[in-house]
């Protein structure tokens, strides 16, 4: 799959593109936007990762020019503003995702994978609702039976991977890979922490327990099957 990366910090845009070469993709990187909207009308990329800052040509523009052509292909904004106005700037723009800077790089490839498994027809879910638990992904906010639930952002992040894949059992692993962007270290106790204290802010005041352990495996997020 092809990947264009527009990216003005160089470093940044450098480090993207050898991380998605070597997860497999075919990624191009450039450097403004007048470049990245020229590459979108001349290649046929599967995903655009997106900065929000860049010279000649931001990425608000770009993306209004994408859409105005009919180039429908997927775009992940990368911004450095975490202000929820800009989130919603970029979704009502047409924009199938965003990641704040900084962040980790599995996120960004976890993220480009869900965009990519959804296609260019798909529409981005801002909502994850499992039972009667709502995690926000615009506002940041958690909710469970209507009670605001507040959390760190580890806490939400950590959240918000069990809700994307519920009903999956996730290594201790992969879940310190995708929420700290750390190797796994059999001595570290650091994922049984959070999901400990993450236990007591979602479940421990409720009846129905949606965070499960599953011994030998990992930890899974989903709803109580109902009798028949």
């Amino acid at each position: 799959m092809k990947i264009l990366i527009v990216e003005d910090e160089i470093k940044t845009g450098e480090y993207l593109r050898q991380g998605l070469r070597e997860a497999g993709f075919n990624a191009d990187l450039v450097h403004n936007g007048v470049d990245g909207l020229r590459m979108v009308q001349e290649e046929d990329y599967d995903l655009v990762i997106l900065d929000v800052m860049l010279p000649r040509m931001d990425g608000w523009q770009v993306l209004t020019n994408m859409r105005r052509r009919g180039l429908e292909m997927p775009v992940l904004f990368l911004t450095a503003k975490d202000q929820v106005q800009d989130r919603i700037k970029g979704l009502e723009l047409g924009a199938d995702d965003y990641l704040v800077k900084p962040f980790s790089f599995a996120e960004l490839l976890a993220r480009a994978r869900t965009i990519l498994r959804r296609g260019r027809s798909g529409a981005e879910v801002t909502i994850l609702q499992v039972a009667d638990l709502e995690l926000d992904l615009l506002r940041r906010r958690v909710s469970r039976s209507g009670k605001r639930i507040d959390l760190t952002p580890k806490e939400f992040g950590l959240l918000e991977l069990l809700m994307r894949r519920q009903g999956e059992v996730l290594p201790r692993s992969l879940i310190a890979s995708q929420v700290w962007d750390m190797n796994f270290d059999s001595d570290s106790n650091v994922v049984e922490v959070a999901m400990r204290r993450l236990r007591a802010k979602i479940d421990d005041a409720y009846d129905t327990k949606l965070i499960q352990t599953v011994r030998g495996m990992g930890y899974v997020l989903e709803a109580p099957q109902e009798s028949v």
